[in-house]
Formats: C-alpha cells, sequence, structure tokens
C-alpha cells in the first residue's frame, strides 16, 4: 500500500472554499451524548459540528442562502483535526470511537446520468453487442471504430444533425439504445442507489463477487436543492457491472446498485466566490487504480467534453415533472472506461480484490476507496428508520 498524501485530499486543507459533509461522531464527542451521523464543516484545517443547527445536509443544502447560513453561525465545537479525522477514515485504520468522514450526501436521492460523453457512449454499444461477453469486446470494439470512428464531439445531442446521423447508423445497422441517449434529445437518468446507502471517503466499495467484467466510473457529482438549483459538487465513483448491464439493459438495477456500489466524497464544496458552476464545467476529474498484482490504469474526464451542460441534466432530472422535495445528488457521467487488458490478452479490465481507486480534482479533493466483493464489506444497516430514530433521540435529549 503506497503512502498516502492526507495534506492534498481537501485542497489546503480547507483552508479556502466552503466544505460541508458528514462524520460519524461517537457518544462522548456527539452533541446531547447521542452518537450518529453529525453534519460538519470543514475550515481551515479543523472540522467543526452543525449538527446542533442542521439535522442533515439535506436541510443545509435547501435553506435559502447555505453559505450565507454557515457564516452566520459562531462558536461551534471542534471535532478535531481534518488531517486526524481523515487518516481514521480510512476502513483499515479506522478507530470507532473517534470521528470518520462518511458520504456528505444522506437523504437525498441519488440520481445518474449516463451515456454523457462520447467515449463512455461507444463502450455502452460495445457492451450491448457483446452481451456481456468480455471475450468478445475487444473484436467488436475494432469493427466499431473502423465503421464509426471515435469522435462523435461535433454532434450535438438531440440537434437536427443528430436524426441525419442516426439515419445513417441505422442504414449502417450500428444504431443502439445507447446511441439513443448518448446523443438523441433525451438523457439517460436512472436512480444509481438508495438514500443513506453510498459509501464516502476510505471506505471499501463492492463489485458482486459473480461479476466477471466490471470498471471504476469516476464522475463529477451535484448537489440539488429541492427546487433545482445546483448549489455545489464532490467526485462519485459509479461502480459498474459491465457483464450484467452488456447482457441486458434490464439488468441496469443489479449492475448499478449493489452494496457498497455507490462511493460518494469526501465532502460537499459549495458555491461561494472562490468555487463556481463555471470551475465545474471546465475542471478535469482524474482517475488512478493501483492493483496488488502491480497492475495499474489511469485517465481523465476533461467536463469540456460532455454531451450535455451540466444545467440541461438537471433540467432532465427535476422539474415540474418531477420533486425531489430533500434535494438529490446527481453523478454527471464519465468519459473513462478502463480497457486494458489485465489478466488475460483480449479480455480487457475487471477489478481485483484489493484494488485502490483513487478519483481527484484540483477543486474537489480526492475520493479514495478499495475493492471488495460486496458481501465482504460492512452491510448497510443505517436506514430512514434508523435516521429518523437518531433524530427523535438526539431532540428528545435536547429538550
Amino acid at each position: 500500500m503506497k503512502y498516502i498524501d492526507l495534506n492534498n485530499l481537501i485542497p489546503h486543507l480547507a483552508e479556502t472554499g466552503t466544505w460541508i459533509g458528514r462524520c460519524a461522531v461517537p457518544e462522548k464527542k456527539a452533541y446531547n451524548g447521542v452518537a450518529g451521523p453529525h453534519v460538519v464543516l470543514a475550515s481551515k484545517g479543523k472540522v467543526y459540528d452543525l449538527s446542533a443547527h442542521y439535522n442533515s445536509t439535506s436541510e443545509l443544502i435547501n435553506s435559502k442562502d447555505p453559505v450565507a447560513r454557515i457564516k452566520e453561525l459562531k462558536d461551534l465545537p471542534k471535532l478535531g483535526n481534518l488531517i486526524d479525522i481523515l487518516q481514521n477514515s480510512l476502513y483499515f485504520n479506522k478507530n470507532p470511537k473517534i470521528p470518520y468522514f462518511i458520504a456528505p450526501n444522506d437523504i437525498q436521492a441519488i440520481k445518474a446520468c449516463g451515456v454523457t460523453f462520447i467515449k463512455s457512449l461507444l463502450e455502452r454499444v460495445i457492451e450491448e453487442r457483446a452481451k456481456g461477453d468480455a471475450h468478445a469486446a475487444n473484436d467488436i470494439r475494432q469493427t466499431i471504430y473502423a465503421s464509426l470512428g471515435d469522435d462523435l464531439s461535433k454532434v450535438v445531442a438531440g440537434s437536427p444533425e443528430t436524426e441525419k446521423l442516426k439515419e445513417e447508423l441505422q442504414k449502417k445497422g450500428l444504431w443502439s439504445q445507447y446511441l439513443e441517449v448518448g446523443i438523441g434529445k433525451d438523457a439517460e437518468v436512472f436512480t444509481k442507489a438508495q438514500p443513506l446507502s453510498a459509501v464516502g471517503f476510505g471506505a471499501e466499495i463492492g463489485v458482486l463477487k459473480s461479476s466477471k467484467w466490471n470498471n471504476p466510473e469516476p464522475e463529477i457529482v451535484l448537489a440539488v436543492s429541492s427546487s433545482g438549483k445546483i448549489v455545489g459538487a464532490t467526485l462519485g465513483n459509479d461502480v459498474n457491472l459491465r457483464d450484467y448491464e452488456g447482457r441486458s439493459a434490464l439488468l441496469l438495477g443489479e449492475a448499478k446498485d449493489q452494496n457498497g456500489s455507490c462511493a460518494i466524497g469526501p465532502m460537499f464544496r459549495l458555491f461561494d466566490d472562490t468555487f463556481t458552476l463555471e470551475d465545474v464545467k471546465n475542471c478535469d476529474v482524474e482517475f488512478a487504480m493501483e492493483g496488488k498484482d502491480d497492475f495499474t490504469t489511469s485517465g481523465s474526464n476533461k467536463m469540456k467534453e460532455i454531451s450535455r451542460s451540466p444545467e440541461s441534466l438537471v433540467s432532465q432530472v427535476i422539474g415540474k415533472n418531477h420533486q425531489y422535495p430533500d434535494g438529490l445528488v446527481l453523478f454527471l457521467g464519465t468519459m473513462f472506461a478502463p480497457t486494458e487488458d489485465r489478466s488475460k490478452k483480449g479480455l480487457g479490465f475487471t477489478h481485483k480484490k484489493g484494488d485502490k481507486v483513487n478519483i481527484s480534482s484540483s477543486h474537489l479533493g480526492t475520493l479514495i476507496n478499495w475493492v471488495n466483493t460486496c458481501d465482504k464489506i460492512p452491510k448497510w444497516k443505517f436506514g430512514i428508520g434508523a435516521f429518523s430514530n437518531y433524530i427523535v433521540e438526539r431532540n428528545l435529549n435536547k429538550s
């Protein structure tokens, strides 16, 4: 296991910016003596408890002006040093008697948009035609690139030109359900995971033991209020089982939503005078993975190359036709799908137990997780019922 530079996991240890998230806080450190998931603020190398003011990050994000509200708060209890809490958040290093970070989202819906970058679009077409068979994918990839090319960057999703291209591809027998959502008028939107089920920085992520072809999906994740306003962003890993989705699009739920298959973090960075939506649109999301077998791979998501704007994607998720009273977090999709051969020639990439996955951005820090099978990582036990009981107990203690 290579050294982890804790100083760079939150840029400049939150010296600038507005950083909110959640910590699991033990009884001795907890507000009103009730252990549980506390809303926190990271600032200038320290982590402060916001739980006396907000029950959830959903509540804070849905407030009229979250950044202004935070600035008004004085004499917040300090939970500890940011670097120490980050250190304690690594799953193999965790001491439950002191605070550690968990996913920054809580009761918000967890939604995702797929096929928003051309490279991932073509890989989805390959998955579909391979029908989940990694052996066949390499030959199909070469055939599609030879017929279609790997550059559709000039195509504007939903434009009249797209309809003409659609006709041409249909004649070649290359049109696909993935091309339909990738360059058609309607984006792909799906439920990635359930509220409170995401894992955070330092945790293990899960793939099904039965899956033989799977991959990470490094993405920007937007924090969206119940009114549809984009108020901040963080990083995410939309862990994907390529063999399951490739066998049938109707297996999307199995391919996407498993124990530990959604990682979000390390914290939300809210929009303020140091960070804006324009920074999101222009940022690069870097990916690096190293395995216990010394296999490494890396790549980059250049947000400038996204086929639909973040505002457009949000407008297709929330609005007059669909509401989210607690707000939502939205994965924006990935352009990076590792395809290098790992075990045998022609089989491409798949995860192995113990893989270390790094997803980073100069604005949003670094999300680190380790791969294991879904049945071997901690079970998801803290749901809406447990959260409700926790809030009730905390408020009873307060009175």
